[in-house]
């Protein structure tokens, strides 16, 4: 009987490891946060912005520690004042990175002109990700065109308490959270998101993320 037992378990466990991996292989944004157990996103009736909440007052934490700036001159605090900003924790050397990182280009393509900062902030876990040579070499590789603050001392990391690769924060122009995501997954409510705090026309196209 208990051999019997040991069986079924193990048929159980296949089971359920084939059904996780059949999942994980969906891109499908719905399936990923259902399958993570999330919430569904909060929902608005036709030709209306979702409604964003806060989740904290703010301010975000500094971003002035880093040692070096790609595609962009150095940006500051205060200058990111006024300003809608997904932040952004990544490394190029990590898979679930490079699984978000073509949402992360479409967001930019797309609303950078209704306002739109994003604040790539790259902190290697490994010592050959810490070369900012290699770093500068992925973004021009890999059309990334946003800011990307290099972060090899992980100041940054420490300053935003950060403990995981990807990970986002979505602030207002007045400094206050409003999202905040660890890993993939969530990409229509965080584009819902972005949206309304930018006030883009509700019926207007949304981000074209390449096949994968």
């Amino acid at each position: 009987m208990r051999n019997w037992v040991r069986v079924l378990l193990a048929g159980l466990l296949v089971t359920a490891a084939v059904v996780a991996l059949v999942v994980s292989r969906s891109t499908s944004p719905d399936r990923i946060d259902r399958a993570a157990g999330l919430p569904a996103a909060p929902s608005a009736p036709p030709g209306t912005n979702v409604e964003v909440p806060i989740v904290d007052d703010g301010p975000a934490p500094s971003i002035e520690g880093g040692t070096g700036w790609l595609n962009t001159e150095p940006l500051t605090d205060r200058s990111l004042r006024g300003t809608v900003v997904l932040y952004e924790f990544w490394t190029f050397g990590c898979i679930n990175c490079r699984h978000v990182e073509p949402y992360v280009r479409a967001w930019y393509e797309r609303y950078h002109a209704d306002g739109l900062e994003i604040v790539a902030i790259h902190t290697p876990e490994f010592s050959y990700e810490a070369d900012p040579a290699n770093v500068e070499e992925y973004v021009r590789d890999h059309g990334i065109t946003y800011p990307v603050a290099l972060d090899p001392d992980r100041v940054i990391w420490r300053e935003w308490n950060n403990h995981a690769w990807p990970a986002f924060a979505l602030y207002d122009g007045d400094g206050r959270l409003r999202h905040d995501h660890r890993g993939e997954g969530r990409y229509q409510l965080t584009e819902d998101l972005i949206r309304s705090l930018l006030g883009v026309d509700p019926a207007s196209p949304r981000a074209e993320v390449p096949a994968a």
